[in-house]
């Protein structure tokens, strides 16, 4: 699922237990975490915590603040158990790809309901055709 707040583009990697609201991570979000291609919204006493991580390719990056460390911050500093989610930030080449996909797709189904709305109509017009024969028939046969 593909999310917006601001100028940015986000793909929900993980939502456990379904932590993710937009409303709350747009309340949330600030520009601090533009530089981040990966963010982590923890909720923790009904509040929204929000950390931005690296990918792991960045090796400039301290280790603490790389992918692969997620999951050592959520044991550590999280509450056991507690509503999260992952969010990757979104390229403007990956969005271009996405909104060729969606538009094809869109096209697909279309397609697919004139296919639908074709055949219905000949079936009508062919059991009107039988109908209409039916009762030509029965008329000649008087």
């Amino acid at each position: 699922m593909v999310v917006k707040t601001a100028d940015h583009y986000f793909e929900i990697v993980v939502d456990y237990k379904e932590a993710f609201n937009q409303e709350q991570f747009d309340n949330r979000y600030s520009e601090v975490l533009d530089k981040y291609p990966i963010i982590v919204g923890d909720i923790g006493y009904e509040q929204l915590r929000l950390k931005g991580f690296y990918e792991d390719k960045n090796k400039k990056a301290d280790i603490s603040r790389r992918f692969s460390s997620i999951q050592d911050y959520l044991m550590e500093y999280c509450n056991f158990g507690c509503p999260y989610f992952v969010l990757r930030r979104l390229t403007e080449h990956e969005m271009v790809r996405l909104t060729a996909e969606d538009v094809e797709d869109e096209v697909e189904l279309n397609s697919e309901e004139m296919v639908e709305q074709e055949e219905v109509q000949t079936e009508t017009i062919i059991e009107d055709k039988v109908d209409a024969s039916a009762k030509t028939l029965k008329h000649f046969l008087k």
